[in-house]
């Protein structure tokens, strides 16, 4: 059986190595996953706005139609914004430095990993920068 056909199966595990091949191609589907999802829905926005009619008679149902499109507008934004970091992440699977923490080298943790695949900090990482700006907010 080829290892394509055992990845659709396989979840990533503490008791192997850490970004083994089969680790990486498991990511990799994840993240293009993610990525071609959001690009669909950012094609299907589109295509709605491009639909929708402007020409709305009613003044509370034109605000309430232009309340609509700003907020899918800030959503697709959003989307646009994950795209490029999930483009990043490829990027640094093919440099080999995904799964690394951009400030200390180390793994980061392959619960965090699964749960934000996009994730460049460890947890420790992370929650210093998160006491910094919280010091910088405060004072």
């Amino acid at each position: 059986m080829s290892s394509t056909l055992k990845t659709a199966d396989y979840e990533p595990s503490d008791n192997e190595g850490f970004m083994n091949e089969r680790m990486r191609t498991y990511f990799r589907r994840r993240l293009t996953e993610w990525r071609d999802g959001l690009l669909r829905e950012s094609d299907q926005t589109l295509q709605n706005l491009q639909q929708e009619s402007v020409q709305e008679a009613d003044i509370a149902d034109r605000a309430s139609l232009e309340a609509d499109r700003a907020l899918e507008l800030r959503t697709r934004d959003r989307g646009r914004k994950l795209i490029s970091k999930i483009d990043e992440a490829l990027s640094r699977l093919d440099d080999g430095s995904y799964g690394y923490c951009v400030e200390s080298g180390e793994p980061i943790s392959l619960r965090r990993l699964m749960a934000r695949p996009i994730a460049t900090l460890s947890i420790e990482a992370q929650e210093r920068h998160e006491r910094l700006e919280k010091t910088h907010k405060d004072g």
